[in-house]
């Protein structure tokens, strides 16, 4: 997608001229600040998301080159959730079972990150292999024993792959598809390695989802994309490919996960195909009707947090933030919230503490900060964990310590 008076879009070319949301300047969600360079000007950019009313793919506009954002020092790491490794886990069990993978098997996942799935199959025999742009996170992937290509994922490479007599049984991709700037070649690069009836499975946040409960947070220049299984279906069948299958899942506030094989594959279209097809046309997301009103339900929620903060800074009440969540620096940036109203964040990643976050440059720690400084109140950034997180704060809870989340309103619980 080009950057013009009309943006294109990056998929079919046509122009955008319908607008999702536009949360102004923001810096990148994941650029966390050394605390050296506290008070220091940061490169902040337009974070506009767009409707295609062709093909219906929400994206962003295109002004930050990939290789700025999943670079050797990417922080984000999937091992630092418990709830995710579960789901993972459950899921290489499943698709062991009904793929009858075996040691004579292939797996190999598009942007493999640390390990955290790969590690399932690996750990009962099934070879793998990590596909992974951001060296530090594959780093760890090796000390696991999995290989890792350090490289991102592109049709060519699919092609050096299938040359190199690479036949995976199962390619899968968890949360990046929407990361991908040129999303049908990523798409074309998974037809070009799928052979027979092997099975392409990705995962990501379903549009629908993220529509109805106000999600805007989960809008950053690293998610270029935003999707729907009508989007995913209409660039899929251009690459090749049929989805046969789509599960709804609860992860990320309410992701789908969507089975894909080569059109002429021996798979069986299933009923979870037809059931999402169905909401979405229910929810108009063919019209631009669907789409219209977003942006004042996401002034309302700035407005509802805003308030909240107000009100507790006049009582002189302590206001501490969870997880230094890419959804967290999208809301703080969008609502405008900085130090003075959120005294710190904690976060269990070593490599986001004793730094600060992007535009607010509120500084985060370790953990163990709440029980050093008991706040009055903390707010849970990454809101799609928040049973996972009071839980493991339930000493604080016990204490007197209040939990917030923001989205898709201000929710208080004592």
């Amino acid at each position: 997608m080009t950057i013009s008076a009309t943006p294109t879009c990056r998929s079919c070319g046509a122009p955008l001229n319908l607008t999702l949301v536009d949360l102004g300047l923001s810096p990148l969600a994941n650029s966390y600040v050394p605390m050296a360079q506290a008070g220091k000007p940061e490169a902040k950019y337009p974070l506009h998301a767009r409707v295609c009313e062709k093909c219906w793919l929400v994206q962003v506009d295109d002004v930050v080159p990939a290789d700025d954002i999943f670079h050797g020092d990417y922080a984000y790491f999937s091992s630092f959730s418990d709830s995710w490794l579960a789901h993972c886990r459950r899921y290489a069990m499943k698709m062991m079972d009904e793929l009858k993978l075996g040691t004579r098997s292939l797996v190999v996942e598009i942007a493999s990150n640390d390990g955290y799935l790969l590690q399932y199959f690996k750990g009962v025999g099934v070879p793998v292999l990590g596909v992974e742009p951001s060296g530090n996170t594959a780093a760890e992937a090796e000390k696991k024993g999995i290989p890792t290509l350090v490289e991102f994922w592109t049709e060519a490479l699919a092609k050096r792959l299938r040359d190199e007599g690479k036949r995976p049984d199962l390619i899968c991709s968890a949360n990046v598809l929407a990361h991908v700037p040129d999303i049908n070649d990523f798409v074309r690069g998974v037809a070009t390695l799928l052979q027979g009836d092997a099975v392409y499975t990705v995962e990501f946040p379903h549009l629908l989802n993220l529509i109805k409960q106000v999600q805007f947070d989960t809008i950053y220049h690293e998610h270029y994309s935003y999707l729907s299984l009508l989007a995913v279906e209409k660039i899929f069948k251009d690459a090749g490919l049929r989805v046969f299958e789509v599960e709804e899942l609860g992860t990320h506030g309410g992701s789908l996960r969507v089975y894909a094989c080569l059109e002429g594959a021996s798979h069986a279209e299933r009923s979870g195909v037809a059931k999402v097809r169905a909401d979405e046309a229910a929810a108009r997301l063919d019209s631009a009707e669907g789409y219209k009103g977003f942006t004042a339900k996401c002034e309302a929620v700035r407005d509802g947090l805003v308030d909240f903060l107000t009100s507790a800074g006049h009582g002189r009440k302590t206001v501490a933030a969870y997880g230094a969540a890419a959804k967290g620096n999208t809301l703080l940036n969008y609502c405008g919230i900085g130090a003075d109203q959120i005294a710190y964040c904690v976060d269990k990643n070593p490599a986001k503490q004793k730094t600060l976050l992007p535009g607010s440059q509120i500084p985060v720690f370790d953990v163990d900060e709440l029980r050093r400084r008991r706040p009055d109140f903390i707010l849970i950034l990454p809101w799609n964990l928040k049973s996972e997180i009071m839980g493991q704060l339930s000493d604080l809870r016990a204490q007197g310590t209040i939990f917030v989340t923001a989205v898709p309103s201000v929710s208080v619980t004592a």
